[in-house]
């Protein structure tokens, strides 16, 4: 019994592995075939796709770069910058507000902002458009900038809030007794105790405003405020493409993310399993 228990044991396990290694295949392959290919012509990428290329030469690198990629990137980082620190910033401190001071109708307002979660994008587009038209900030940088904190304060909130809320009480008493008013008190004292949170909620809001690409698509049409993912589409002609440059363009956009994920994961599944998990 116990050998026939083991035996199962280590069939679990190969099938285990053999599940894993065959999700790695089917998440890292892609990458890679996208990285080979920008080192290629278009007569190997349409000859054969699949085949490694024949040199390793970075001029599609470099051609992509001197396309509008390094301007897409620059636009890119500015607003994924700003708008995280805006979200953050401003769902940290209405987080703040809902959990650790005593305000009217406090179970009114925390409906009110998490029922933004409930509000797509899509529905909006419409009038938001004839908004920013109206007030003069289509197709500009702060029209993203507004638009990517709006729609990700709520969420922000909800986990910081969830993540607060279980935080003692006592700080906030030892604080007021030692005479430091609400924003001492949040900024020195409540806001480091939420690190693991808000670390993740920053790497989160960077993963999202980095690969947006409806608001960005619809709400700017020059070159000069475009980001990435619709920067990358410019790249394509009608007339013919140069697929490898294209290719080239996309792995460049796609490197700061996978190292920021890859060193960011454990700091994301900590932060939310030490909050909403609780």
């Amino acid at each position: 019994m116990v050998s026939r228990l083991g035996f199962l044991g280590v069939i679990a396990r190969l099938f285990m592995w053999a599940f894993l290694l065959g999700l790695a295949v089917v998440v890292l392959y892609p990458l890679l075939w996208m990285v080979l290919n920008g080192f290629k012509t278009n007569a190997e990428l349409f000859g054969n796709p699949f085949a490694l290329p024949t040199g390793i030469d970075f001029g599609n690198y470099r051609d992509a770069w001197n396309r509008g990629v390094s301007g897409y990137l620059a636009t890119s980082v500015l607003v994924t910058v700003t708008s995280t620190v805006a979200t953050v910033f401003i769902s940290a401190w209405a987080a703040y507000g809902l959990t650790r001071v005593d305000i009217p109708f406090n179970k009114v307002l925390t409906a009110v902002i998490l029922g933004g979660l409930m509000l797509t994008p899509t529905v909006a587009l419409v009038p938001l458009v004839r908004m920013f038209q109206s007030i003069g900030l289509y197709n500009s940088f702060w029209a993203l900038l507004i638009l990517y904190t709006a729609f990700r304060v709520p969420f922000t909130t909800f986990l910081i809030r969830a993540y607060m809320i279980d935080l003692p009480r006592e700080v906030d008493e030892a604080a007021q007794i030692d005479g430091a008013g609400r924003w001492t008190a949040f900024w020195r004292i409540i806001l480091p105790m939420c690190k693991p949170i808000i670390t993740s909620t920053v790497l989160l809001h960077v993963l999202f405003a980095w690969n947006e690409y409806l608001f960005a698509m619809v709400f700017t049409n020059g070159s000069d405020v475009q980001t990435l993912p619709v920067g990358l589409t410019s790249l394509m002609s009608k007339h013919g493409t140069d697929f490898p440059v294209v290719f080239a363009g996309m792995v460049i956009a796609a490197v700061p993310v996978v190292f920021l994920f890859l060193f960011g994961q454990r700091y994301i599944v900590k932060g939310l399993a030490d909050g909403v998990g609780k």
